[in-house]
């Protein structure tokens, strides 16, 4: 079994499909057909077309290598083999109702295992909200305008599909979007071993985000862990106050963060506590260059949010060197003594020298990480143009935390395209870098 016909199938069947607006079937079908191969609605109930493609009474009349069950979960196995049946690899189970719920549940999930072994299927699921991958312009997924996400860098493991979906949401809501989504569910046959190993080797992506609650098979999922060479960031959620609800969600085993935090110590994966921090840490290292220590040079124009951010990635391990004395110097004649200028460096405002003093600190030798923080000001702007010089000069991390009026996103996205990554709260830019180091000090 391969997971080949989730990635790049001939053709895709709905199963359940639907003509009314609102139900799964009619919501799978708006988002695959954006699709560019042969889509079969299949529904012996219904006769006619849906979105310009004519119904079908059953799988086996398709010749499809992906069908996305949206179908109730009592119907699922007759489903699954009449796909085995039809030559389908891979499928989609959308429908809740199977270990998570009850013992018939438990039943029903083992039968359906069973058939994806005895066809050699790729299942996805049950109980999953799919998946997308958007530079390939498919959306295996019932969640509405999910087809809208864009192609990013970032791919996104998640076991819940909510979390999936809503990381996925809002990287593209900053202009970002991903390189894939999946959901996995209940991973009837396709868990963490089975995909980041496929991640890995995808040239679209340059960073894995993972959401964990809990796996039968965790050694394998730490050894896919260990092998992989792309950076991985995790959320692993689920504590023993909540192991009903965890395991009520996708049945999944009560296990402790420290079990693959002491597991993976070391081999390049760096944990997180928030879905944001897990977003913004992993598009961070998907973007910039990997650094070679935790040494950290902070420019700031404004020093409160600045304190924040220093604080903070002292706390994650971070160290700030002494700047040498041709820095200091630099720096002291773009400010002429009027702030801080040692690092943290804080110029009090987005002078026009600003982007002098950002030169200075990321071309010293000491600073393995360039933190930014800058309030938009609209006489003076960004200094994207040094910043680009950066980036292309250097290969370091700059990044930058940014804040003011909507009128500055033509500029940070401008930063954005040069490989600065941006964020909207000091917050969210040390705990990005706060990823950073952790990755440098792996």
């Amino acid at each position: 079994m391969g997971v080949t016909d989730l990635f790049d199938p001939d053709g895709i069947a709905v199963v359940g499909a639907s003509k009314t607006a609102g139900k799964l079937g009619n919501d799978a079908m708006t988002n695959i057909r954006s699709y560019d191969g042969a889509i079969y609605p299949v529904n012996p109930s219904s006769s006619g077309s849906v979105y310009g493609y004519e119904f079908v009474d059953s799988v086996t009349e398709t010749d499809a290598d992906l069908a996305l069950c949206c179908v109730p979960s009592p119907v699922v196995p007759e489903v699954i083999e009449e796909c085995g049946e039809a030559g389908v690899g891979a499928a989609v189970i959308f429908a809740g109702g199977f270990a998570e719920v009850d013992e018939a549940g438990r039943e029903r999930e083992a039968e359906i295992a069973a058939l994806g072994e005895e066809y050699d299927m790729t299942i996805l699921g049950p109980n999953t909200a799919g998946y997308c991958i958007p530079h390939l312009d498919l959306y295996g997924s019932f969640v509405p305008e999910i087809r809208d996400i864009e192609t990013g860098n970032v791919a996104l493991l998640a076991q819940s599909g909510g979390i999936g979906v809503t990381g996925a949401f809002q990287l593209d809501r900053e202009e970002y979007g991903v390189s894939s989504m999946f959901g996995l569910g209940n991973r009837a046959n396709v868990d963490f071993a089975e995909l980041i190993p496929v991640l890995d080797e995808d040239p679209h992506t340059e960073a894995i985000a993972v959401h964990i609650e809990g796996t039968e098979d965790i050694d394998d999922a730490i050894a896919a862990f260990r092998e992989c060479e792309t950076p991985i960031v995790v959320l692993k959620a689920g504590s023993e106050e909540f192991r009903d609800f965890v395991g009520s969600h996708t049945g999944a085993p009560m296990q402790d963060r420290g079990a693959y935090e002491d597991a993976l110590a070391g081999e390049g994966v760096v944990f997180v506590d928030t879905v944001t921090e897990l977003i913004d840490g992993a598009r961070a290292i998907a973007s910039t260059p990997t650094p070679e220590g935790s040494n950290v040079g902070l420019v700031t124009a404004q020093a409160g949010p600045g304190i924040i951010v220093a604080d903070s990635l002292r706390e994650r391990g971070a160290n700030f060197p002494d700047l040498d004395a041709e820095t200091a110097e630099q720096i002291a004649e773009a400010l002429q003594g009027i702030t801080y200028t040692e690092n943290p460096v804080d110029t009090g405002r987005p002078l026009p020298e600003f982007g002098e003093v950002i030169d200075a600190v990321a071309r010293d030798e000491a600073v393995d990480v360039v933190v930014v923080y800058e309030i938009y000001e609209r006489s003076l702007g960004y200094p994207v143009e040094e910043l680009e010089a950066l980036a292309e000069d250097l290969d370091k991390p700059i990044c930058f935390i940014v804040a003011g009026p909507e009128s500055f996103e033509t500029e940070r996205l401008q930063m954005e395209a040069v490989g600065i990554p941006t964020f909207q709260a000091p917050e969210r830019g040390s705990d990005a870098v706060g990823a950073l180091v952790e990755l440098a000090d792996e």
